[in-house]
């Protein structure tokens, strides 16, 4: 079966980075779009960053949500295994519990994911 695991999480004083991990196994598609999310208790999910490939495999196209857009960078390995959150210029709001997520058939964010992480916490203080 399909399984992402996250790690990098921590608590981190304000202004640092910090870089995010999600591994991915099991998965049994050829394409993937690869995204992070993050949620605060009692708020909505949020759409982090999500990255895929277009048309072509090597057109490989990035998505950030205004929030973090500048700051934030997500990669992925050639493989589509694993992807990756750098983070940068961390502040409060950045708190939250962060999952990666993986879907055969979605460019971005504003979609429903298959296949979900069980999270990594982040806390900025």
């Amino acid at each position: 079966h399909v399984q992402l695991v996250e790690s990098g999480g921590g608590s981190v004083q304000a202004g640092v980075s910090l870089r995010l991990s999600c591994v991915m196994s099991g998965y049994p598609y050829t394409s993937a779009c690869l995204a992070w999310f993050r949620q605060v208790p009692g708020k909505e999910r949020e759409g982090v960053a999500a990255i895929y490939a277009a048309i072509r495999p090597d057109d490989v196209r990035s998505y950030y949500a205004d929030s973090v857009g500048g700051r934030f960078t997500i990669s992925r390995d050639n493989a589509k295994t694993m992807v990756s959150l750098e983070m940068n210029s961390l502040s409060s709001e950045d708190t939250a519990r962060y999952y990666c997520a993986a879907d055969p058939a979605v460019t971005g964010t504003g979609f429903a994911y298959h296949y979900w992480g069980q999270g990594t916490q982040v806390t900025v203080s």
